[in-house]
């Protein structure tokens, strides 16, 4: 199915100001039971849904990182080693901001369309040198030849939920919640939990520059956040630790309200969950003690201008 985020193609995302960009469509056909699941890109789903629909299941994730495919002409080369004045494509505020401090040679430039519609216009146009796509979706279309460089963490730290799938079911359809249930991959699920907590707290959303970093490890995990400015010249992040296991599956009994940013998992313990939501929660806390707030207040106002 199409959604309003396929079809308009000559505005930045970040312009669009429609939180439900890639999901309005696909809702409406689960709210008329026209279908009973939809299966999205989790970080296309804004972490406050609308009443009577659930995240039912997170899927194990792929890649979470972002990848540079190349223009043929420069292919070998790496974002640091591409000419001075090289455009490189991006639809997301987010890579703009954190790679413009990182490599402060290049020029960004706004790229939309889905991957095909993208690597033409790379391989076509004279325009790009570069453009920057999420590893998953080539990995996704088996596209990984194309891959010149995976950004890592210290370049350029990823979406909230990139890399993961969500399925989106009706909230009170406790068939299909049990059904897709089996589906929830523990340790993604408490990943993107503690990310999606994140980014509720900061109020964050698709128009300003907001990322993390999570990793899972001995019972540990470990959340590091960051804010931008648009340009990527101020810029704030911290990483937290809690102690959660992650479980093995198992049935809890029914929750009175067992959403949690938007995500129902009742195979999963709640302890963890709730652990996982609280470190989201204290990691933005701390930034916006630290005056995130302000950095994000002026990149929306910024935007919201151009």
């Amino acid at each position: 199915m199409s959604t309003t985020g396929d079809k308009i193609l000559d505005t930045a995302l970040s312009k669009i100001g429609e939180k439900s960009l890639f999901t309005k469509e696909l809702e409406l056909a689960l709210e008329r039971n026209e279908v009973d699941l939809v299966v999205h890109s989790l970080k296309d789903l804004p972490t406050v849904l609308p009443p009577g629909f659930t995240i039912g299941a997170i899927c194990k994730r792929e890649s979470p990182y972002d990848a540079v495919v190349f223009h043929p002409k420069f292919v070998g080369k790496t974002l640091e080693t591409l000419p001075e004045k090289s455009v490189v494509g991006t639809s997301s505020l987010r890579r703009a901001a954190q790679l413009q401090r990182k490599f402060p040679h290049l020029e960004f430039k706004s790229i939309r369309g889905n991957l095909n519609t993208r690597l033409r216009k790379l391989d076509e146009l004279q325009e790009f040198s570069a453009i920057i796509l999420a590893a998953a979706g080539l990995q996704r279309m088996g596209w990984q030849n194309r891959v010149g460089q995976i950004l890592h963490p210290e370049e350029c730290m990823y979406a909230v939920g990139q890399g993961a799938l969500g399925v989106e079911v009706r909230a009170k359809d406790q068939d299909i919640l049990d059904l897709v249930g089996v589906l929830h991959d523990p340790e993604t699920l408490l990943r993107c939990i503690a990310e999606r907590a994140f980014l509720r707290h900061l109020e964050g959303g698709c128009s300003v520059p907001v990322a993390v970093h999570t990793a899972m490890k001995d019972g540990q995990l470990y959340l590091t956040g960051g804010v931008w400015s648009l340009n990527g010249a101020d810029s704030m992040q911290e990483t937290m630790q809690a102690t959660i296991h992650v479980p093995a599956q198992h049935e809890d009994g029914p929750e009175d309200d067992p959403q949690l940013v938007g995500i129902t998992a009742r195979n999963i313990p709640r302890r963890a969950q709730l652990a996982a939501e609280s470190l989201g929660i204290s990691l933005a806390t701390l930034l916006l003690n630290k005056g995130a707030k302000n950095i994000l207040d002026v990149a929306r106002q910024l935007n919201d201008a151009h």
